[in-house]
């Protein structure tokens, strides 16, 4: 039996910290989960508002194809059949996502693949002869180093000025010819008439929200919510064997070699006396001079598309906007660009020298985590400290 009064400590109750702490606790260890925030699960904590559940810090939707991680999920919740199916608003202009035939028809009026795929063979070919003729080369050396050229190579100019440029220059803040090009490896296109977002075997809502979902992970487990890991850093490093942390890595070494960059979202949220706003769970608004970048109607997630709102005559919206952002905010996506990721490489170096000290999340490593692939990497994490 240690000396310490835990055996671990797991910094953050968000996936990642609540899966660990609750494999280290189902094989017998004695965790304590501590919390800076007044509620568990992270940014999938899903609040209730007169019997909505809502998404307090964006749309959360379950995907994934890993059957084992599949399998632990509905351990701790039955989930829906809600399939994510946004629509992007351009100027009052309604297109569907992801990319596929129900937008081109939208689009251009055409009903074919092949149609389809001509109209976008030629915008592509023309843009980007028109880019290797400004910039010396052949049209079979050009190579796309911006953001905006590469979204062009992929899906041509009428899907790129209406439903990618105005929505990832809001996301971004930044224009699209000055965002690298990594950043849309891909752009899902699909030539059929298929609407579901996610090409993922497994997907839906927990019935109920993310926040019972977590509760019973961490059934057995002790958490003290409102409890900041740096106000008593000593003590809490101090009555563990082993640490999880699942915070900003970069916080943890009181920011000594600068800070990681992020971007950050602020939420509008309100209720509606309607019983529906938008019908559709998402909409995107990919126009420029629309401020935020989405609207999410929360009621949606879990009630089916021919729900009449009889039994909750009214609705809750949450308008999503992105920002820059600065020491004291939310931190949501790391930007992972040359600069960010060789500074997240040496704090890295400094977490391997840390005794008895783990990093893990999407703040602990400093990348951006599906929920399944978070899931996936405390189970992973939690197996590899078994074997010690």
């Amino acid at each position: 039996m240690s000396a310490k009064q835990y055996d671990y400590l797991c910094v953050g109750a968000g996936l990642y910290g609540a899966v660990v702490a609750h494999e280290l606790n189902k094989a017998g260890k004695k965790v304590l989960v501590i919390e800076k925030r007044e509620h568990i699960a992270g940014n999938a904590y899903t609040g209730n508002i007169d019997g909505i559940n809502v998404h307090r810090y964006g749309a959360h939707i379950f995907h994934t194809n890993n059957e084992k991680v599949w399998e632990f999920v509905c351990g701790f919740a039955d989930f829906n059949s809600f399939v994510n199916s946004p629509k992007a608003n351009f100027k009052g202009e309604i297109y569907s996502l992801p990319f596929n035939m129900n937008t081109f028809k939208e689009m251009w009026g055409v009903n074919t693949p092949e149609e389809a795929k001509a109209i976008i063979d030629e915008q592509r070919k023309k843009a980007l002869s028109e880019m290797a003729s400004k910039r010396g080369v052949s049209l079979e050396e050009f190579v796309p180093d911006n953001l905006e050229e590469q979204a062009i190579s992929l899906v041509g100019t009428d899907i790129y000025e209406k439903l990618v440029k105005g929505y990832t220059e809001k996301q971004w803040g930044r224009e699209c010819k000055d965002l690298p090009a990594f950043i849309i490896k891909r752009l899902p296109v699909r030539f059929t008439f298929d609407n579901n977002y996610f090409n993922a075997r497994f997907q839906g809502i927990p019935i109920g929200g993310y926040t019972r979902m977590v509760e019973k992970i961490l059934e057995g487990v002790e958490v003290r919510l409102k409890t900041d890991f740096f106000d008593r850093r000593d003590v809490y490093k101090g009555i563990a064997d082993k640490i999880i942390y699942t915070g900003p890595i970069d916080e943890y070494f009181d920011f000594r070699l600068g800070h990681l960059e992020y971007r950050t979202l602020r939420f509008e949220t309100e209720k509606l006396e309607i019983p529906d706003f938008q019908h559709n769970a998402v909409v995107n608004f990919t126009d420029s001079e629309t401020p935020y970048t989405r609207i999410i109607e929360h009621k949606w997630f879990e009630f089916g598309k021919d729900f009449d709102g009889k039994d909750i005559p009214a609705t809750v919206i949450s308008r999503e906007y992105s920002k820059e952002w600065k020491n004291g905010d939310e931190p949501y996506y790391p930007v992972n660009d040359e600069k960010n990721n060789e500074l997240y490489q040496r704090y890295l170096e400094l977490a391997e020298r840390e005794e008895n000290v783990y990093f893990g999340g999407r703040l602990g490593e400093y990348r951006y985590y599906d929920m399944d692939q978070v899931i996936e990497a405390a189970l992973g994490r939690a197996e590899s400290l078994f074997k010690e």
